[in-house]
């Protein structure tokens, strides 16, 4: 895996406009991927299915396989070069998509009735999200290309494109796939294999390689690649312990309820593609005005600590908003819960990375937070499973509650004792 804090001046090489054009491209759709679709995979499913555990277990089944493969991809772009990975992981997430929506748009009900009785459509659209999440690397391999043209100075301002590019894909696709959702819910859904075709291309054909031959590194052993060795050895770390549960915990449940929203909407309120989008739409132009151009100036003033405790009662508040909406309130409720929902991650996540950060020394950096990543995976795996699974058995409103007591239980974690562990920054306690 990349260490950025290893990263030298040694490693820089000049930088193409096609580099960064190319990078970023990756980065949006990889979001875009996503962005383009979640919101209306309710609707997708309403042929096939409209269980609340079918929904959860597809949405966590493109998590755990990028869980299960992101050290690899780490390592192999260290080994053999950015280009060649991120080619390889592009054309796995169109080939993903691709299958998703052939499955979508095939005439079952024509020409294959027995095919759609036995499962095989479901089946399909579980394999196409795990090849999706197993070329799920584009978006750590676009950023060792960033690190690989910055000097360590410049290195901050690059990676801002990593947020830029991640809130233009929460802007842009709610917006398009409410639009073209209201058309078709497949035209998204072609829309987001089309941008993915282009990637591949400008990729196969501008993208320089930025990793030379004698930086690359040899494979570690099998077992520094497997994901649990990682969680292991920074769960073993008693000055990260803590806050790596509580990083855990909150994407469980953040990802758990937002996995079965777009059915609760579709189901409690009637909603189409139009209004789910726009409320994901929202969601974005929130976030990306708060962790574009806000967390930096609140961090002076409050610290990272009190952030994320203000970011947790801003999640927790908006998770008990939406149970408690009606039908005749329910637009400027939902919109109202998913605004605050938006801000408190914006905080929430930005912050306890940065926690996480400042308790370790230069040599333990890199392997924590890189660690960070396969604990929202597998938090974005096991959440949306047990939230559909409490939709269904339990009750509509349940994801919603039980999330809010999983998120109350974070900011426990959070709160006891950080101040006295934590060496003070300018407006955290001391």
């Amino acid at each position: 895996m990349l260490n950025w804090h290893q990263l030298g001046p040694s490693t820089v090489h000049i930088a193409r406009p096609s580099t960064y054009l190319c990078a970023f491209l990756t980065l949006l759709n990889d979001r875009l991927g996503e962005t383009l679709i979640f919101p209306l995979l309710p609707f997708l499913l309403a042929s096939f299915t409209s269980d609340g555990r079918t929904l959860g277990l597809l949405t966590g089944s493109y998590a755990v396989a990028q869980f299960a493969v992101t050290p690899l991809i780490g390592a192999l772009s260290d080994r053999f070069g950015r280009k060649p990975v991120i080619a390889v992981c592009v054309a796995g997430s169109v080939l993903g998509l691709g299958m998703f929506a052939l499955t979508l748009i095939f005439p079952w009900d024509s020409l294959a009735p027995a095919a759609k009785a036995a499962g095989l459509p479901l089946g399909l659209l579980f394999a196409a999200r795990f090849i999706d999440g197993l070329s799920g690397g584009t978006a750590t391999s676009a950023a060792a290309v960033l690190a690989d043209v910055s000097p360590p100075e410049q290195r901050a301002k690059a990676f801002g494109l990593i947020g830029v590019a991640f809130g233009l894909g929460f802007i842009l696709g709610p917006a398009a796939g409410g639009l073209l959702g209201r058309i078709s819910v497949t035209l998204p859904l072609l829309l987001a294999v089309a941008i993915g075709v282009l990637n591949l291309v400008l990729v196969l054909t501008l993208l320089p390689e930025t990793h030379p031959v004698e930086s690359r590194i040899a494979l570690p052993p099998k077992r520094e690649l497997q994901p649990w060795t990682q969680l292991a050895r920074v769960f073993g770390n008693p000055q990260v312990r803590r806050l790596c549960a509580a990083f855990f915990l909150f994407f469980l449940a953040f990802n758990g309820f937002t996995a079965v929203l777009v059915l609760y909407f579709k189901q409690a309120f009637g909603w189409g593609p139009g209004l789910a989008g726009a409320a994901f739409l929202i969601v974005g132009v929130v976030a990306t005005v708060v962790q574009g151009g806000l967390i930096g100036p609140l961090v002076k003033r409050f610290g990272e600590w009190r952030l994320s405790l203000f970011g947790l009662g801003f999640v927790i508040a908006g998770c008990a908003l939406i149970p408690l909406a009606r039908i005749e309130s329910a637009q400027p409720v939902v919109f109202s819960a998913v605004a605050l929902l938006a801000m408190g991650t914006g905080l929430v996540t930005p912050s306890l990375r940065s926690l996480v950060s400042r308790r370790l020394d230069a040599n333990g950096q890199g392997a924590a937070l890189g660690s960070l990543q396969g604990l929202q995976s597998l938090g974005s795996f096991l959440g949306p499973p047990l939230a559909g699974l409490a939709y269904e058995t339990v009750g509509r409103q349940s994801p919603f509650w039980l999330a809010t007591l999983v998120l109350a239980g974070v900011a426990l974690l959070v709160a006891g004792g950080l101040p006295r562990q934590a060496s003070p920054t300018p407006g955290s306690p001391g």
